[in-house]
């Protein structure tokens, strides 16, 4: 699986140094990372292809630039302190914050993702007693399934009220059109088809 960083807890890193100490260095990579995200506010309503064709032109540059700077930056800061852990978070995650450069339907950041998951990763803690392996297991799955119709912009308890109504009569071999990123589409198209 490829790791996509997210370059909004980069940012984090060198916001938290700024605030503690004012640092200049701190100052001037959220800099850098605040033209990188003015890029994705520019490119916010393109096509994915033009998306990658305004971050080859923009970004690239300012994430070079970042890049070698930081390197040398590096170089001159003390192993072990706070501003190196800020620069070492970042360049050991190097490929995986710029992986969105190579492709436009990849985000800058995970926060969208983060924020959907959250509910359920706070609430961890309270499920680690599910019964059963079995029982946590089955739980996962329907967290799954509410997360997956969300995202996917269905209302989870009409996806799972029609999805369960139609699991006892569904073939097998068409299960997969029951899924959250299907469903919208199978059912108007059902719809359309039962008048």
């Amino acid at each position: 699986m490829t790791e996509i960083g997210c370059m909004a807890h980069a940012r984090r890193k060198f916001f938290d140094l700024h605030v503690a100490n004012k640092s200049q260095l701190a100052e001037q990579a959220l800099r850098s990372i605040g033209g990188l995200y003015e890029v994705e506010r520019l490119a916010r309503d393109m096509n994915n292809e033009d998306r990658w064709r305004i971050r080859q032109e923009k970004a690239a540059p300012i994430i070079k630039m970042l890049h070698d700077w930081m390197l040398a930056q590096r170089d001159l800061v003390p192993n072990g302190s706070v501003t190196a852990k800020a620069l070492d978070y970042s360049l050991k995650r190097w490929v995986a914050l710029t992986r969105y450069l190579d492709d436009g339907a990849v985000t800058i950041g995970n926060n969208q993702v983060e924020n959907q998951i959250r509910p359920w990763a706070l609430g961890r803690s309270n499920w680690l007693f599910a019964g059963s392996l079995r029982s946590g297991k089955r739980a996962a799955a329907i967290m799954s399934l509410i997360q997956s119709a969300r995202m996917n912009g269905h209302d989870p308890y009409a996806y799972l009220k029609d999805v369960l109504t139609r699991l006892p009569t569904q073939r097998a071999s068409e299960i997969a059109r029951l899924l959250p990123h299907q469903w919208g589409t199978v059912n108007l198209s059902e719809m359309a088809n039962s008048f």
